[in-house]
């Protein structure tokens, strides 16, 4: 995989860097990153096949993990802060498990060690629908607000992934940022947890903190055998009114919460 879209934030301090979920890009975590920005140098990443960074002809979490190590591993020698939600909560997981060298401490936001059922998945009815919407009947934004109403009522989530879309192309008409064609494809991928790939593997042994949404699914006591497996030094926070996307839902608990974590408190 190529070099890693990156934004940078801060200049003095601990190295904290950010890895986000499907359908997002480094810049969901800017309000999280300014937080931290005074007395942290922040690192946001577009993660392959989303945002600014080149799409791959396959998906691997192990792969993922091992572009976003040699990224942070260009950064500078010091271990850093890695926070990841969602798809990026795996990839941090999988870069902690195989690069222990690299992470000082793990932030997991509302994703656990696990496989879960791709069919039972909500992001395969968001892919559905943004790959089908007619990108050249659109002329302003907000016809695309408007096309995709009725697969993703829900105004938060729709508003997220139209962050995805852009405009101004090579033919001038719209696009979208994600490789939806193999995320699409490769649902059960992005769903799995690669446990046969982990097998000479050592927990790490660092500090983890789980962030969870009160009202998601992805982080339940029924998982938490296997976080204490993988990751014996964690602990959980719950958010409440908050679901899976929980840094954009509640911005200002999640932001307080992750300084305290990755400031040693």
């Amino acid at each position: 995989m190529s070099d890693l879209h990156a934004t940078h934030l801060g200049e003095h301090g601990p190295r904290v860097v950010f890895c986000h979920g499907l359908f997002g890009q480094g810049r969901n975590w800017t309000t999280a990153a300014k937080a931290l920005a005074g007395r942290h140098r922040v690192t946001l990443l577009d993660m392959p096949n989303h945002g600014r960074s080149a799409w791959t002809e396959h998906l691997d979490y192990v792969d993922m993990a091992d572009t976003v190590a040699a990224t942070v591993r260009g950064g500078g020698e010091d271990p850093v802060a890695l926070v990841g939600h969602s798809m990026g909560g795996k990839i941090a997981m999988l870069l902690a498990l195989r690069h222990p060298d690299l992470v000082e401490r793990l932030c997991v936001v509302d994703m656990s060690p696990v496989t879960y059922d791709a069919g039972r998945s909500e992001f395969a009815g968001y892919i559905a629908a943004m790959s089908g919407m007619d990108l050249d009947a659109l002329e302003r934004r907000a016809d695309a607000d408007a096309a995709l109403s009725p697969a993703v009522p829900h105004p938060t989530i729709r508003g997220f992934l139209l962050q995805n879309l852009r405009s101004g192309g090579t033919d001038g008409g719209w696009r979208w940022a994600p490789n939806l064609a193999l995320l699409g494809a490769e649902l059960e991928v992005l769903s799995g947890w690669p446990e046969d790939r982990l097998a000479d593997t050592t927990p790490y042994d660092g500090p983890v903190l789980w962030v969870a949404g009160a009202t998601s699914p992805y982080v339940t006591d029924d998982y938490e055998p296997a976080m204490s497996r993988w990751f014996p030094r964690q602990r959980r926070v719950t958010v409440k009114n908050a679901g899976h996307w929980v840094h954009s839902e509640q911005p200002e608990v999640f932001a307080e919460v992750l300084r305290r974590f990755v400031d040693g408190a």
